[in-house]
Protein backbone atom coordinates (compact mmCIF):
# COMPACT_ATOMS: atom_id res chain seq x y z
CA UNK A 1 0.00 0.00 0.00
CA UNK A 2 1.47 3.37 -1.45
CA UNK A 3 0.85 6.78 1.01
CA UNK A 4 0.83 10.00 -1.11
CA UNK A 5 0.56 12.86 1.24
CA UNK A 6 -1.48 15.86 -0.35
CA UNK A 7 -0.73 19.94 0.30
CA UNK A 8 -3.13 22.28 -0.73
CA UNK A 9 -6.85 21.72 -2.58
CA UNK A 10 -5.45 18.95 -5.49
CA UNK A 11 -8.65 18.69 -7.74
CA UNK A 12 -10.23 15.44 -6.39
CA UNK A 13 -10.80 14.46 -10.46
CA UNK A 14 -6.28 13.94 -10.71
CA UNK A 15 -6.57 12.33 -6.78
CA UNK A 16 -9.06 9.22 -7.76
CA UNK A 17 -6.29 8.33 -10.48
CA UNK A 18 -4.55 6.51 -7.04
CA UNK A 19 -6.49 2.91 -6.86
CA UNK A 20 -7.73 3.08 -3.24
CA UNK A 21 -6.99 -0.59 -3.36
CA UNK A 22 -3.42 0.31 -3.66
CA UNK A 23 -2.91 3.98 -2.26
CA UNK A 24 -3.96 5.76 0.61
CA UNK A 25 -4.05 9.21 -0.06
CA UNK A 26 -4.47 12.50 2.56
CA UNK A 27 -3.31 15.72 3.59
CA UNK A 28 -2.50 13.87 7.06
CA UNK A 29 -0.20 11.34 6.80
CA UNK A 30 3.02 9.82 8.38
CA UNK A 31 5.96 8.58 6.52
CA UNK A 32 4.78 9.37 3.06
CA UNK A 33 5.95 7.51 -0.54
CA UNK A 34 4.79 10.96 -2.29
CA UNK A 35 4.34 14.13 -1.99
CA UNK A 36 1.42 16.10 -3.81
CA UNK A 37 1.18 19.90 -4.00
CA UNK A 38 0.13 23.17 -5.37
CA UNK A 39 1.43 25.93 -4.07
CA UNK A 40 2.58 25.11 -0.88
CA UNK A 41 6.46 26.04 -0.16
CA UNK A 42 8.49 22.73 0.70
CA UNK A 43 11.81 24.61 1.18
CA UNK A 44 13.38 24.34 4.69
CA UNK A 45 10.81 21.55 5.33
CA UNK A 46 11.54 18.39 7.03
CA UNK A 47 10.98 15.74 4.17
CA UNK A 48 10.67 12.40 4.99
CA UNK A 49 13.45 9.80 4.33
CA UNK A 50 10.31 7.76 3.17
CA UNK A 51 9.31 10.00 0.20
CA UNK A 52 10.52 8.89 -3.18
CA UNK A 53 8.69 10.86 -5.53
CA UNK A 54 7.48 14.55 -5.31
CA UNK A 55 4.31 16.20 -7.92
CA UNK A 56 3.73 19.32 -8.62
CA UNK A 57 0.46 19.86 -10.24
CA UNK A 58 1.48 22.79 -12.45
CA UNK A 59 4.47 23.69 -14.65
CA UNK A 60 6.48 25.76 -12.02
CA UNK A 61 8.54 23.83 -9.17
CA UNK A 62 10.25 27.22 -7.62
CA UNK A 63 8.26 26.33 -4.28
CA UNK A 64 10.30 22.60 -4.43
CA UNK A 65 13.72 22.09 -3.34
CA UNK A 66 14.87 20.50 -6.11
CA UNK A 67 18.83 20.30 -5.61
CA UNK A 68 18.37 18.16 -2.30
CA UNK A 69 15.50 16.07 -3.96
CA UNK A 70 18.15 15.04 -6.92
CA UNK A 71 20.89 14.47 -4.48
CA UNK A 72 18.55 12.34 -2.38
CA UNK A 73 17.88 10.24 -5.84
CA UNK A 74 14.44 11.41 -5.79
CA UNK A 75 12.35 12.50 -8.98
CA UNK A 76 10.07 15.94 -8.79
CA UNK A 77 7.40 15.42 -11.64
CA UNK A 78 5.15 18.42 -12.52
CA UNK A 79 2.47 18.86 -15.25
CA UNK A 80 3.94 20.81 -18.18
CA UNK A 81 1.39 21.91 -20.57
CA UNK A 82 -1.59 21.00 -18.35
CA UNK A 83 -2.87 24.10 -18.18
CA UNK A 84 -1.28 26.11 -21.28
CA UNK A 85 -4.90 26.51 -22.28
CA UNK A 86 -6.05 28.33 -19.26
CA UNK A 87 -2.59 30.54 -19.55
CA UNK A 88 -3.33 31.22 -23.15
CA UNK A 89 -6.59 32.53 -22.45
CA UNK A 90 -5.42 34.92 -19.81
CA UNK A 91 -2.38 36.62 -22.22
CA UNK A 92 -5.29 37.21 -24.75
CA UNK A 93 -7.32 38.93 -21.99
CA UNK A 94 -3.95 40.84 -20.80
CA UNK A 95 -3.13 41.83 -24.11
CA UNK A 96 -7.10 43.19 -24.52
CA UNK A 97 -7.17 44.60 -21.07
CA UNK A 98 -3.96 47.23 -22.16
CA UNK A 99 -4.55 47.36 -25.37
CA UNK A 100 -8.46 48.36 -24.67
CA UNK A 101 -8.11 50.43 -21.42
CA UNK A 102 -10.57 48.22 -19.82
CA UNK A 103 -9.35 48.40 -16.14
CA UNK A 104 -9.74 52.22 -16.15
CA UNK A 105 -12.80 52.53 -17.98
CA UNK A 106 -14.19 50.16 -15.98
CA UNK A 107 -13.23 51.75 -12.53
CA UNK A 108 -14.55 55.07 -14.49
CA UNK A 109 -18.13 54.34 -14.82
CA UNK A 110 -17.87 52.39 -11.46
CA UNK A 111 -16.93 55.57 -9.88
CA UNK A 112 -19.96 58.02 -11.50
CA UNK A 113 -22.85 58.71 -9.36
CA UNK A 114 -24.82 60.33 -12.08
CA UNK A 115 -28.52 59.51 -13.12
CA UNK A 116 -30.43 59.61 -15.73
CA UNK A 117 -29.50 61.85 -18.59
CA UNK A 118 -26.63 63.33 -16.76
CA UNK A 119 -25.17 59.92 -16.53
CA UNK A 120 -25.38 59.26 -20.39
CA UNK A 121 -23.18 62.62 -20.58
CA UNK A 122 -20.78 61.46 -18.15
CA UNK A 123 -20.49 58.13 -19.67
CA UNK A 124 -19.99 59.97 -23.46
CA UNK A 125 -17.32 62.98 -22.35
CA UNK A 126 -15.54 59.71 -20.04
CA UNK A 127 -15.30 57.12 -23.17
CA UNK A 128 -12.85 59.69 -24.76
CA UNK A 129 -10.02 59.23 -21.83
CA UNK A 130 -9.80 55.49 -23.04
CA UNK A 131 -9.59 54.98 -26.36
CA UNK A 132 -7.32 52.24 -27.73
CA UNK A 133 -6.53 50.21 -30.37
CA UNK A 134 -7.12 46.65 -32.27
CA UNK A 135 -4.35 44.43 -32.20
CA UNK A 136 -4.66 42.93 -35.86
CA UNK A 137 -1.17 44.32 -37.28
CA UNK A 138 0.56 44.69 -34.22
CA UNK A 139 3.21 42.44 -32.97
CA UNK A 140 3.50 40.29 -29.98
CA UNK A 141 6.94 38.82 -29.27
CA UNK A 142 6.80 35.55 -27.63
CA UNK A 143 9.77 34.50 -25.22
CA UNK A 144 9.84 30.82 -24.60
CA UNK A 145 8.22 28.37 -26.41
CA UNK A 146 7.21 25.45 -24.64
CA UNK A 147 3.50 24.28 -24.18
CA UNK A 148 2.45 27.83 -23.58
CA UNK A 149 4.42 29.80 -25.43
CA UNK A 150 3.47 27.83 -28.70
CA UNK A 151 0.00 28.14 -27.76
CA UNK A 152 0.17 31.67 -27.48
CA UNK A 153 1.94 32.41 -30.33
CA UNK A 154 -0.38 30.58 -32.77
CA UNK A 155 -3.54 32.02 -31.27
CA UNK A 156 -1.91 35.39 -31.97
CA UNK A 157 -1.44 34.49 -35.87
CA UNK A 158 -4.91 33.65 -35.59
CA UNK A 159 -6.24 36.98 -34.19
CA UNK A 160 -4.36 38.86 -36.74
CA UNK A 161 -1.24 39.64 -35.00
CA UNK A 162 2.83 39.47 -36.28
CA UNK A 163 4.52 37.25 -33.89
CA UNK A 164 7.89 36.42 -33.38
CA UNK A 165 9.51 33.76 -30.97
CA UNK A 166 12.31 33.21 -29.07
CA UNK A 167 13.57 29.65 -27.80
CA UNK A 168 17.05 28.70 -28.49
CA UNK A 169 15.98 25.32 -27.16
CA UNK A 170 12.92 25.16 -28.34
CA UNK A 171 12.35 20.84 -28.71
CA UNK A 172 11.41 19.41 -32.06
CA UNK A 173 7.29 18.54 -30.65
CA UNK A 174 7.11 22.15 -30.37
CA UNK A 175 8.47 22.92 -33.73
CA UNK A 176 5.91 20.88 -35.32
CA UNK A 177 3.26 22.34 -33.18
CA UNK A 178 4.54 25.88 -33.70
CA UNK A 179 2.70 27.86 -36.94
CA UNK A 180 4.72 28.47 -39.60
CA UNK A 181 3.58 31.84 -39.36
CA UNK A 182 5.64 32.71 -36.53
CA UNK A 183 8.92 33.93 -37.41
CA UNK A 184 11.79 32.85 -34.59
CA UNK A 185 14.15 35.22 -33.74
CA UNK A 186 18.14 34.17 -32.64
CA UNK A 187 18.38 37.19 -29.63
CA UNK A 188 16.30 38.92 -26.99
CA UNK A 189 17.33 42.09 -28.61
CA UNK A 190 15.73 41.15 -32.23
CA UNK A 191 12.72 40.08 -30.60
CA UNK A 192 12.04 43.33 -28.13
CA UNK A 193 13.17 45.51 -31.01
CA UNK A 194 10.32 44.27 -33.18
CA UNK A 195 7.62 43.48 -30.71
CA UNK A 196 4.43 45.90 -29.61
CA UNK A 197 3.29 43.75 -27.01
CA UNK A 198 6.07 40.75 -25.00
CA UNK A 199 5.25 38.07 -23.81
CA UNK A 200 7.40 36.03 -21.42
CA UNK A 201 6.77 31.99 -20.28
CA UNK A 202 10.15 31.13 -19.32
CA UNK A 203 11.06 29.51 -15.39
CA UNK A 204 12.63 31.28 -13.15
CA UNK A 205 16.38 30.48 -13.23
CA UNK A 206 19.63 32.06 -12.91
CA UNK A 207 19.71 32.99 -16.49
CA UNK A 208 15.91 33.91 -16.88
CA UNK A 209 16.18 36.62 -13.48
CA UNK A 210 15.34 39.85 -14.30
CA UNK A 211 15.55 38.84 -18.15
CA UNK A 212 12.90 41.92 -18.36
CA UNK A 213 14.89 45.17 -17.80
CA UNK A 214 15.67 48.55 -18.77
CA UNK A 215 18.02 47.40 -21.36
CA UNK A 216 15.60 45.27 -23.57
CA UNK A 217 12.91 47.28 -22.59
CA UNK A 218 14.68 50.44 -23.99
CA UNK A 219 14.69 48.53 -27.37
CA UNK A 220 10.68 48.44 -28.04
CA UNK A 221 8.49 50.65 -29.62
CA UNK A 222 7.23 54.11 -27.78
CA UNK A 223 3.92 52.43 -26.10
CA UNK A 224 4.73 48.92 -25.85
CA UNK A 225 2.87 46.54 -23.43
CA UNK A 226 4.39 43.68 -21.28
CA UNK A 227 3.04 40.70 -20.31
CA UNK A 228 4.08 38.31 -17.53
CA UNK A 229 2.66 35.36 -16.65
CA UNK A 230 5.75 33.29 -16.03
CA UNK A 231 7.52 34.39 -12.44
CA UNK A 232 7.54 37.75 -10.60
CA UNK A 233 11.44 37.43 -10.82
CA UNK A 234 12.02 37.46 -14.56
CA UNK A 235 10.85 41.33 -14.89
CA UNK A 236 12.75 44.19 -12.68
CA UNK A 237 9.96 45.73 -11.63
CA UNK A 238 12.00 48.82 -10.81
CA UNK A 239 12.98 49.08 -14.33
CA UNK A 240 9.05 48.50 -15.55
CA UNK A 241 7.79 51.06 -13.24
CA UNK A 242 10.39 53.48 -14.64
CA UNK A 243 9.74 52.84 -18.06
CA UNK A 244 6.02 53.24 -17.52
CA UNK A 245 6.62 56.54 -15.62
CA UNK A 246 8.75 57.75 -18.57
CA UNK A 247 5.51 56.86 -20.92
CA UNK A 248 7.84 54.12 -22.79
CA UNK A 249 5.21 51.09 -21.19
CA UNK A 250 1.77 51.88 -22.07
CA UNK A 251 0.90 49.23 -19.95
CA UNK A 252 2.37 45.63 -17.41
CA UNK A 253 0.37 43.09 -17.26
CA UNK A 254 1.24 40.65 -14.74
CA UNK A 255 0.19 37.85 -12.08
CA UNK A 256 2.52 38.58 -9.15
CA UNK A 257 1.62 41.71 -7.41
CA UNK A 258 3.87 43.89 -5.18
CA UNK A 259 2.97 46.85 -3.28
CA UNK A 260 4.55 48.85 -5.90
CA UNK A 261 2.87 47.76 -8.86
CA UNK A 262 -0.38 47.78 -7.49
CA UNK A 263 0.16 51.35 -6.59
CA UNK A 264 1.46 52.11 -10.23
CA UNK A 265 -2.03 53.32 -12.27
CA UNK A 266 -0.67 51.41 -15.24
CA UNK A 267 -0.05 48.11 -14.07
CA UNK A 268 -2.76 45.67 -14.27
CA UNK A 269 -2.09 43.46 -11.83
CA UNK A 270 -3.93 39.96 -10.76
CA UNK A 271 -3.86 37.21 -7.71
CA UNK A 272 -1.87 34.77 -9.70
CA UNK A 273 -4.55 33.63 -12.08
CA UNK A 274 -2.65 31.76 -15.20
CA UNK A 275 -3.76 28.49 -13.80
CA UNK A 276 -6.69 29.03 -12.06
CA UNK A 277 -9.61 27.38 -13.75
CA UNK A 278 -11.72 24.09 -13.61
CA UNK A 279 -10.19 22.74 -16.45
CA UNK A 280 -6.19 23.46 -15.84
CA UNK A 281 -6.46 22.41 -12.42
CA UNK A 282 -8.16 19.34 -12.73
CA UNK A 283 -5.43 18.52 -15.82
CA UNK A 284 -2.56 19.40 -13.90
CA UNK A 285 -3.74 17.19 -11.04
CA UNK A 286 -4.67 13.98 -12.95
CA UNK A 287 -1.27 14.31 -15.15
CA UNK A 288 0.78 14.46 -11.80
CA UNK A 289 -0.82 11.81 -10.30
CA UNK A 290 -0.72 10.00 -12.89
CA UNK A 291 3.04 9.91 -13.64
CA UNK A 292 3.57 9.51 -9.87
CA UNK A 293 1.85 6.44 -9.06
CA UNK A 294 3.44 4.98 -12.75
CA UNK A 295 6.55 5.73 -10.48
CA UNK A 296 5.62 4.47 -7.80
CA UNK A 297 4.35 1.31 -8.92
CA UNK A 298 6.61 0.58 -11.92
CA UNK A 299 9.34 3.13 -11.31
CA UNK A 300 8.54 4.88 -14.98
CA UNK A 301 9.73 8.44 -15.35
CA UNK A 302 7.47 11.31 -17.46
CA UNK A 303 7.78 14.93 -17.23
CA UNK A 304 10.30 14.94 -13.72
CA UNK A 305 12.17 18.22 -13.69
CA UNK A 306 15.31 16.62 -12.43
CA UNK A 307 15.16 12.81 -13.83
CA UNK A 308 15.77 11.82 -17.79
CA UNK A 309 12.61 10.61 -19.11
CA UNK A 310 12.79 7.17 -18.68
CA UNK A 311 10.08 4.30 -19.49
CA UNK A 312 10.10 0.17 -19.89
CA UNK A 313 6.93 -1.96 -19.98
CA UNK A 314 6.73 -4.87 -17.78
CA UNK A 315 6.31 -8.24 -19.05
CA UNK A 316 6.03 -9.73 -15.80
CA UNK A 317 9.88 -9.61 -14.19
CA UNK A 318 11.08 -8.66 -11.26
CA UNK A 319 12.07 -4.75 -11.56
CA UNK A 320 14.81 -2.78 -9.52
CA UNK A 321 15.49 1.09 -10.13
CA UNK A 322 18.52 2.76 -9.47
CA UNK A 323 19.47 6.56 -9.65
CA UNK A 324 22.55 7.38 -9.64
CA UNK A 325 25.75 10.28 -10.04
CA UNK A 326 26.46 9.71 -13.60
CA UNK A 327 30.02 8.72 -13.61
CA UNK A 328 31.87 5.95 -16.02
CA UNK A 329 31.06 2.51 -15.25
CA UNK A 330 27.73 2.26 -13.11
CA UNK A 331 25.90 0.12 -15.36
CA UNK A 332 28.85 -2.75 -15.23
CA UNK A 333 29.00 -2.17 -11.20
CA UNK A 334 25.45 -2.78 -11.25
CA UNK A 335 25.21 -5.80 -13.81
CA UNK A 336 28.27 -7.82 -11.83
CA UNK A 337 26.61 -7.51 -8.91
CA UNK A 338 23.85 -8.70 -10.17
CA UNK A 339 25.44 -11.53 -12.25
CA UNK A 340 27.32 -12.80 -8.82
CA UNK A 341 23.70 -13.16 -7.48
CA UNK A 342 23.04 -15.37 -10.58
CA UNK A 343 20.42 -13.27 -11.55
CA UNK A 344 19.46 -12.47 -15.35
CA UNK A 345 18.73 -9.44 -16.82
CA UNK A 346 15.66 -9.90 -19.28
CA UNK A 347 15.79 -5.98 -20.07
CA UNK A 348 17.70 -2.84 -18.81
CA UNK A 349 16.81 0.76 -19.58
CA UNK A 350 19.71 3.54 -18.86
CA UNK A 351 19.33 7.32 -19.17
CA UNK A 352 20.80 10.12 -18.28
CA UNK A 353 20.22 14.06 -17.25
CA UNK A 354 23.24 15.91 -16.40
CA UNK A 355 24.80 14.48 -13.36
CA UNK A 356 22.46 12.48 -13.02
CA UNK A 357 21.66 8.75 -14.42
CA UNK A 358 18.75 6.20 -13.88
CA UNK A 359 18.68 2.42 -14.69
CA UNK A 360 15.49 0.24 -14.60
CA UNK A 361 16.61 -3.32 -14.76
CA UNK A 362 13.75 -6.35 -14.98
CA UNK A 363 15.01 -9.60 -13.50
CA UNK A 364 14.10 -13.26 -13.85
CA UNK A 365 14.11 -13.46 -10.54
CA UNK A 366 13.50 -11.95 -6.92
CA UNK A 367 16.29 -9.60 -5.62
CA UNK A 368 17.40 -10.87 -2.13
CA UNK A 369 18.13 -8.29 0.69
CA UNK A 370 21.77 -8.62 0.26
CA UNK A 371 22.10 -8.06 -3.05
CA UNK A 372 19.95 -4.89 -2.76
CA UNK A 373 22.49 -3.53 0.18
CA UNK A 374 25.53 -4.48 -1.80
CA UNK A 375 23.92 -2.35 -4.50
CA UNK A 376 23.31 0.52 -2.64
CA UNK A 377 26.62 0.31 -1.21
CA UNK A 378 28.14 0.89 -4.56
CA UNK A 379 29.75 4.11 -4.84
CA UNK A 380 27.43 6.83 -6.09
CA UNK A 381 24.18 5.20 -5.97
CA UNK A 382 21.50 7.97 -4.73
CA UNK A 383 18.65 5.58 -4.44
CA UNK A 384 17.72 2.23 -4.86
CA UNK A 385 13.88 0.99 -5.23
CA UNK A 386 12.69 -3.21 -5.71
CA UNK A 387 9.23 -3.18 -7.08
CA UNK A 388 9.39 -6.18 -7.21
CA UNK A 389 6.90 -8.27 -9.76
CA UNK A 390 4.31 -5.89 -11.67
CA UNK A 391 1.22 -5.23 -9.68
CA UNK A 392 -2.01 -6.50 -11.56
Amino acid sequence: MFKVKTFDNIAVVGLQRFPADRFVVAADIDQPDAIILRSHDLHGVDIPASVVAVGRAGAGVNNIPVSEMSARGVPVFNAPGANANAVKELVVAGMLLAARNIGDARDYVKSLAEKGDSLDKAIEAGKKRFVGHELPGRTLGVIGLGAIGVEVANVALALGMNVVGFDPQITVKRAWQLSSGVEQVDTLDRLFKASDFVTVHVPLIDSTRNMINSEMIGLMPEGGVLINFARGEIADNAAVLASLDAEKLHAYVCDFPTSDLIAHPRVIALPHLGASTIEAEENCATMVAENVRDYLENGNVRFAVNFPQAAMPRNGAYRITIANANVPNMVGQISTCLAKANLNIEDLLNKSLGGLAYTVVDLDGPVSDDTIATLRDIDGVLSLRNLGKRIS
